[in-house]
């Protein structure tokens, strides 16, 4: 008998009837009438060319036939609703705008976020735009940085601090008059943040020699990571490299810049559950 001739809606009147081995209970669980789920019976019978059930005056019995077919009918019921249910069921997708010089610091939150919540997908767009305008921008919540931020929750303040390769640190400590050996590395095309390091730095303020700029923070990392040079860096975004040993904090002083990373949600985002569980990561201390 041909395959696209089975009857495939008859397939949980058996099993529901098979179950119960009461038709009365297979009929109200299946909110149709007794009548209906006999008949449903009755045209898989056709169609298998054999009796499902014997009919009793107590009740219904699995014919040999039904009980070896059962199981495996059954099984494969079963497999047939999760394939259903898994095409149907849409992740919450959180759409977020981020600056590139925050990836250190979010990607790996991120990753921790969708393996603890495999139903979250975070859908995120970089840019250098340091800002928001959710009235313009299809974006449920916003990484935003900058100088005496107010809008959404503190995620951290911007704290500068040197940071060199393992493969550069010299033998003993390392001292500012040691600094000009180095390529200074700069994550702006001016020279604002180092100028404010070492200004606010308690010793002889060293002569910036050789000079690197760069675009952003994150590239200006990554050349120090490569032995580049000495780049400035924020605590928070080379706590990860530091800690595995790609790069070294040779000095304690670090300073505020006053600019920090606030974490923007869209007012009225749908979504709300994926969006709490997404911000609930970001504001947890590692």
């Amino acid at each position: 008998m041909a395959r696209h001739n089975f009857p495939l809606n008859t397939v949980d009147a058996f099993l529901v009837t098979a179950r119960h081995l009461n038709l009365t209970r297979a009929a109200k669980e299946l909110y149709l009438t007794q009548g209906a789920v006999s008949r449903k019976i009755a045209a898989l019978e056709e169609w298998l060319g054999f009796a499902l059930f014997e009919r009793h005056a107590r009740g219904l019995y699995l014919t040999p036939q039904g009980s070896a077919l059962l199981p495996d009918l059954q099984n494969a019921f079963e497999k047939l609703l999760d394939v259903a249910g898994r095409a149907c069921h849409k992740p919450s997708v959180i759409r977020l705008k981020a600056p590139t010089c925050a990836m250190r610091w979010l990607v790996p939150k991120i990753i921790q976020l969708e393996l603890r919540a495999p139903d979250i997908q975070v859908a995120l767009t970089t840019t250098v735009d340091h800002g928001v305008n959710f009235k313009n921008e299809p974006y449920d919540v916003a990484i935003v940085f900058g100088l005496h931020a107010k809008a959404g929750t503190l995620l951290f303040e911007e704290i500068l601090t040197p940071v060199i390769s393992q493969s550069l640190l010299p033998a003993g400590p390392l001292s500012a008059e040691d600094l000009p050996r180095f390529t200074f590395l700069h994550p702006t095309r001016d020279r604002t943040d180092w100028s404010l390091w070492l200004a606010d730095y308690p010793a002889t303020k060293p002569a910036m020699v050789r000079n690197q700029h760069f675009d952003t923070m994150d590239l200006a990392i990554s050349a120090a990571i490569q032995g580049f040079g000495i780049a400035i860096a924020d605590e928070a975004l080379v706590a990860e490299d530091v800690r595995m040993g790609r790069l070294a904090r040779p000095f304690a002083h670090s300073v505020k810049t006053g600019a920090s990373y606030r974490l923007a949600v869209r007012p009225g985002s749908e979504n709300m559950a994926g969006l709490e569980a997404f911000c609930e990561s970001l504001l947890t201390p590692d």
